[in-house]
């Protein structure tokens, strides 16, 4: 037996070895290589991803084909609909999500602006629950990015940088450390040193406000949901056309809601 741990550098988990299986790990980073800029992926640009060889990432990728989770014309790859059963599972059985999805409909018949909650993975944002009214117009407000398990760059979003505030600044950097500040927009924050003192300022605020980074033409102002615990579990965000909203009503009437809102979750989570 050998008692030694493996450790996640990001997550900061640990396993040990004879407990880890390695085949399941990769098999699992095939299916992470797929993402909204490579919806397809030959044998090639997997094993460039994964950092496995070419016989390797062949491999799993024949297996996952097999097993019916991709799909293949006979070069190229890609996700087939069988993997959405793990997050449609997640969805109607976390508690999460289920508590929190009356309060963001109410918050949206009220203001008629869009809500979500949203968690950290690794260097991605996930929302795991959206504010549902038949009064929007969702196409005309809803952005494009805030769908059930879309996955957004951190650095870009208010609920990303706000989740960020929250750790240390030698976790921050070693976040960083694995991360490039990719430009999606002119007003994406890409130098690391404005971004660390950026995570200082909305730390000390408590909320944050991120205009455009990753769409243009929208602006989303967010705070961290907190456990009693004091355990920071997801954030909670609101999302606006700039054009229908000013810093000043964010701040002064969003940010209360966001605040009585998240109390909410927290007492029932």
């Amino acid at each position: 037996m050998r008692d030694e741990l493996i450790k996640d550098e990001l997550s900061g988990e640990e396993i040990k070895y004879d407990d880890y299986i390695a085949g399941l790990a990769k098999g699992l980073s095939i299916l992470e290589a797929f993402s909204s800029d490579r919806q397809r992926l030959n044998v090639t640009q997997t094993a460039e991803r994964t950092g496995f060889t070419r016989t390797a990432a062949r491999r799993y990728l024949k297996t996952l084909k097999f097993l019916g989770y991709l799909d293949t014309d006979d070069y190229y790859y890609w996700l087939t609909h069988k993997v959405l059963k793990f997050s449609g599972a997640y969805l109607n059985t976390a508690h999460l999500p289920r508590v929190a999805q009356p309060v963001l409909n109410i918050l949206a018949t009220k203001t008629s602006l869009v809500y979500s909650i949203v968690v950290l993975d690794n260097h991605d944002l996930v929302p795991v629950a959206r504010s549902i009214s038949p009064q929007l117009d969702e196409f005309r407000v809803s952005p494009f990015g805030i769908h059930l398990g879309n996955r957004i760059p951190a650095h870009t979003a208010s609920t990303g940088k706000v989740l960020l505030s929250q750790r240390t600044i030698e976790e921050q950097k070693q976040w960083l450390e694995h991360y490039e500040l990719r430009r999606f927009t002119h007003y994406t924050i890409t130098d690391q040193q404005h971004f660390l003192e950026e995570l200082e300022r909305i730390r000390e605020q408590t909320y944050c406000i991120s205009s455009e980074e990753y769409e243009l033409g929208v602006v989303a102002v967010a705070i961290p949901i907190i456990t009693q615990k004091g355990e920071i579990v997801a954030a909670l965000n609101a999302v606006a056309p700039v054009n229908k909203v000013n810093d000043f009503y964010l701040v002064n009437t969003i940010v209360p809601m966001l605040r009585q809102a998240a109390k909410e979750i927290r007492d029932m989570i």
